[in-house]
């Protein structure tokens, strides 16, 4: 099958963060455990996703991530893993560009493959998100 892309937003459901060193310090570390709901071109509700966290200063760093997504593609379901990694600075800009993990399709998404991506301000409750991939069979 050829290249696809669509399009999709996203919400947090919630985000749970704590620090991993002393939150005093700088750089420090935090985990943050967040569950999303997708709709659009990407249609799953309560996502299960961890992000490891480096802040550099309190509000620039980056982090990277898994998301799991069960749901559907373009109308196709199944469950399918996404590796994340991304910036923060202090114009309060998140900056993420994410994969499919190779192998982690099932269901109709057996075989997914694909990358996307976001830019989105600190606070804002919706983020669209864009999606290359291409599904076989």
């Amino acid at each position: 099958m050829a290249q696809q892309s669509t399009t999709a937003v996203f919400t947090f459901s919630s985000w749970d963060e704590k620090n991993v060193t002393d939150a005093e310090r700088s750089p420090r570390l935090a985990h943050a455990a967040v569950v999303n709901n997708y709709s659009g071109g990407i249609d799953a509700e309560g996502t299960a996703c961890q992000y490891a966290l480096a802040y550099a200063a309190e509000t620039r760093g980056s982090f990277c991530g898994m998301e799991l997504l069960t749901g559907s593609v373009a109308g196709r379901e199944g469950t399918f893993v996404i590796q994340q990694t991304g910036t923060f600075d202090e114009e309060g800009v998140i900056r993420c560009s994410f994969e499919v993990v190779p192998g982690s399709g099932t269901g109709e998404l057996t075989g997914l493959t694909g990358t996307g991506g976001y830019e989105v301000r600190e606070g804002e409750q919706e983020v669209k998100v864009s999606f290359s991939y291409e599904l076989q069979g």
